[in-house]
């Protein structure tokens, strides 16, 4: 029983040691080195002096570490920064960096990938003719646009028809099944002054995992289209020069950014003016000739709905994005 009673003891006295020994606090390196050394000659005393002082000096604001050689101030605080950054580590001022005031703007959006402001578009593109059955007016043209801020633009654009009007296969089989001839006329040339208006701008996915950048434009303007009638009903005695005639523009598209600055451009105008056309009566006798009785009276307000598709060249070319500080 009693030797029972002396291995429980000795077992719990096992146990509490090493618990003991947790809860000792940490000893400073020289103390612990004199313990270990069982307090032998060489060890050195303690200084009732230095003592002293540190009791006097205790009421004194403690100074700041001076960061050690290479920047590393410890743990946790400017040491961190000089080891992810060593060229910023003898710039930086923590105190002051941490007394200025905090000014934080986070931009949630991701910033326009291609920025219009203050820049020039110079947009050459293809129009082709989508509401006239009878001729086709297609041909080249050229938009030029500067951007006042990033979604408004003032410009101009011009179009050439000369020598690429053509009439419709539905105009040739119309005139030769009921003998009839339908006023046509055909363009010369088109020329606007315009203002763009960009109202929507985003992004999508495509090919993948490629994003494509696009925006929404509108436009309106005004300007002057040279055209003239065909003679149809009279070829043999009538002939017709270009005139100049007022005309308005409108219309919008859509420009999907392969880079900052060049863009595939969607766009559909509406160029509207006053069209007068040959008169499909002939006036008996000499007054065939007279050229006062070619034309219809009056004008008809025309619609010339084309589709363009060209390419948008954004210069210059790169730029920086200044943001408040």
């Amino acid at each position: 029983m009693n030797q029972a009673r002396v291995g429980l003891l000795v077992a719990a006295a096992l146990v509490a040691m090493p618990v003991t020994a947790w809860a000792q606090p940490k000893q400073p390196a020289k103390a612990a080195a004199g313990k270990k050394d069982g307090g032998k000659k060489d060890a050195k005393p303690i200084d009732l002096d230095a003592d002293n002082a540190g009791d006097k000096d205790k009421d004194k604001p403690a100074e700041p570490a001076e960061p050690a050689a290479g920047g590393d101030a410890g743990e946790g605080g400017l040491g961190d920064i000089c080891k992810i950054d060593p060229t910023a580590c003898p710039t930086i001022d923590l105190d002051k960096a941490a007394a200025r005031d905090m000014h934080v703007q986070i931009y949630a959006v991701q910033q326009i990938y291609a920025l219009r402001y203050h820049r020039f578009e110079v947009n050459p593109y293809f129009g082709i003719t989508l509401n006239d059955q009878f001729v086709s007016h297609d041909g080249p043209g050229l938009a030029l646009n500067f951007y006042i801020t990033n979604v408004l633009a003032v410009g101009v654009n011009g179009n050439l028809y000369q020598g690429l009007n053509s009439n419709s296969s539905f105009n040739l089989q119309t005139s030769r099944a009921a003998r009839i001839g339908m006023p046509i006329n055909e363009y010369q040339w088109n020329a606007n002054a315009n203002v763009t208006y960009v109202p929507a701008y985003g992004k999508f996915a495509g090919f993948g995992d490629f994003i494509f950048h696009y925006d929404f434009f509108v436009l309106a303007g005004g300007g002057a289209i040279s055209t003239r009638p065909l003679a149809v009903i009279d070829p043999d005695n009538r002939t017709f020069t270009f005139q100049p005639k007022p005309d308005i523009h409108i219309g919008g598209g859509l420009r999907i950014f392969f880079n900052r600055w060049l863009a595939a451009v969607l766009e559909l105008s509406d160029y509207i003016y006053p069209e007068t056309l040959e008169n499909p009566v002939i006036a008996p006798g000499a007054g065939a000739q007279d050229k006062t009785t070619w034309t219809q009276p009056g004008s008809s307000w025309t619609n010339n709905v084309q589709a363009q598709v060209g390419l948008s060249i954004f210069m210059p070319f790169t730029w920086e994005y200044r943001l408040p500080k």
